[in-house]
């Protein structure tokens, strides 16, 4: 299987001293490179039982890797799954105008918060509105800024639950929970309206010819019907929370400067198309979507804060006694990895002999009677 890193391996040398790479871009990139590599260190594990030896190189545990984002994933659904509350949820989806991308690619950060704070405020303040909740409701959002050709399109995933508590700690049910959560072209003029000004004021530098042209923009806001079940929100975060901009499945042919890649074109049906890119440009692309330093792209708001859900997931729960909410049934989300296991006799007998580092000492020797030769 053809991977990103073959792609960095490449072009590494032009990647060094590309004027579309920043540093912070350029560590991120090596990391992946690296990931699994004899680079990063490892340890060798040898089976007491059947003599099988194993070799693990370590991962890099970036968040941009397409190798390491697997048990991050199913370690942040687990948890998610506890706070499943028996009530609808809605796929709600806040997509900026292709306007902003070159104000993305200058002030990511600034450009990234106004948007979580423009799409919750929105949320928020139909939820606070007595012709549709009258209640203060939650929101789970997970940035995505890529499309499928993985073009700049910056847009936000996000879960509501169809309700809210009101004042007096009593759950309301949203009036429309049979269809959208809130009108959807209403939304979007709000939603406009609010990312406009919380741009503004976090970049005051902002034009106002730029203004005008946002304005003249018909804004995106889409919505699904609820989820069919609470679990499918749960198997629907799986898919989502800790993706990346492209995964190594998608990549088909690496070869004479060039990366082949499939992807789905949503104009002809989500058919399965390939795109050819020079390496360079691929990498250029894939960077675009590397977040800055410490950016959060799964934030929690209102009565799913990590403030407030403490106090509001039991509150809500006692108010539907007798209801038991089943969380994702995906066998990827319970297995646990157990390193003692032998891949080949199958019994916990696998003890580690070896490690090596990735920094200083170039290899660590326990005392073993199975120590075997360096790797």
């Amino acid at each position: 299987m053809h991977e990103v890193a073959d792609v960095l391996r490449a072009h590494w040398q032009q990647v060094e001293t590309s004027p579309y790479v920043n540093g912070w871009q350029l560590r991120t990139l090596g990391a992946v490179l690296r990931c699994r590599t004899a680079e990063l260190g490892g340890h060798k594990d040898i089976c007491t039982n059947c003599g099988t030896v194993r070799i693990s190189y370590n991962s890099c545990r970036n968040r941009h890797c397409p190798k390491c984002q697997g048990k991050d994933r199913d370690a942040w659904i687990q948890k998610r799954e506890q706070e499943l509350l028996p009530v609808p949820y809605f796929h709600v989806v806040f997509t900026l105008p292709d306007v902003l991308n070159g104000l993305a690619m200058q002030f990511p950060k600034v450009v990234y918060d106004s948007l979580f704070a423009s799409a919750w405020s929105t949320v928020k303040t139909f939820g606070k509105d007595q012709r549709h909740l009258g209640a203060q409701t939650g929101m789970i959002s997970i940035l995505h800024t890529w499309g499928q050709t993985l073009s700049l399109h910056p847009h936000l995933h996000c879960i509501v639950p169809g309700g809210g508590l009101t004042k007096s700690g009593k759950w309301k049910t949203a009036k429309s929970t049979g269809k959208y959560l809130f009108p959807v072209k209403a939304m979007s003029r709000v939603f406009r309206a609010k990312y406009v000004d919380a741009l503004k004021s976090r970049l005051p530098e902002v034009d106002k010819q730029m203004v005008d042209r946002l304005f003249k923009k018909a804004w995106v806001v889409y919505a699904k019907r609820p989820f069919a079940h609470p679990r499918n929100v749960i198997e629907y975060l799986g898919r989502y929370t800790h993706k990346i901009a492209i995964s190594n499945h998608r990549i088909r042919a690496i070869g004479n400067g060039k990366v082949s890649f499939a992807y789905k074109d949503y104009r002809k049906g989500a058919q399965q198309q390939e795109m050819t890119l020079s390496g360079m440009e691929f990498i250029r692309r894939f960077s675009m979507h590397i977040l800055p330093k410490g950016f959060v792209r799964i934030r929690h708001f209102g009565i799913l804060s990590s403030t407030s859900k403490p106090v509001s997931i039991p509150v809500i729960k006692e108010q539907f006694p007798g209801i038991r909410v089943s969380g994702c049934d995906d066998s990827r989300v319970r297995s646990v990895h157990d390193p003692a296991l032998c891949p080949e006799c199958k019994t916990p007998t696998m003890i580690t002999v070896e490690k090596r580092f990735a920094r200083g000492p170039p290899l660590k020797t326990l005392t073993s009677k199975y120590a075997c030769v360096n790797y």
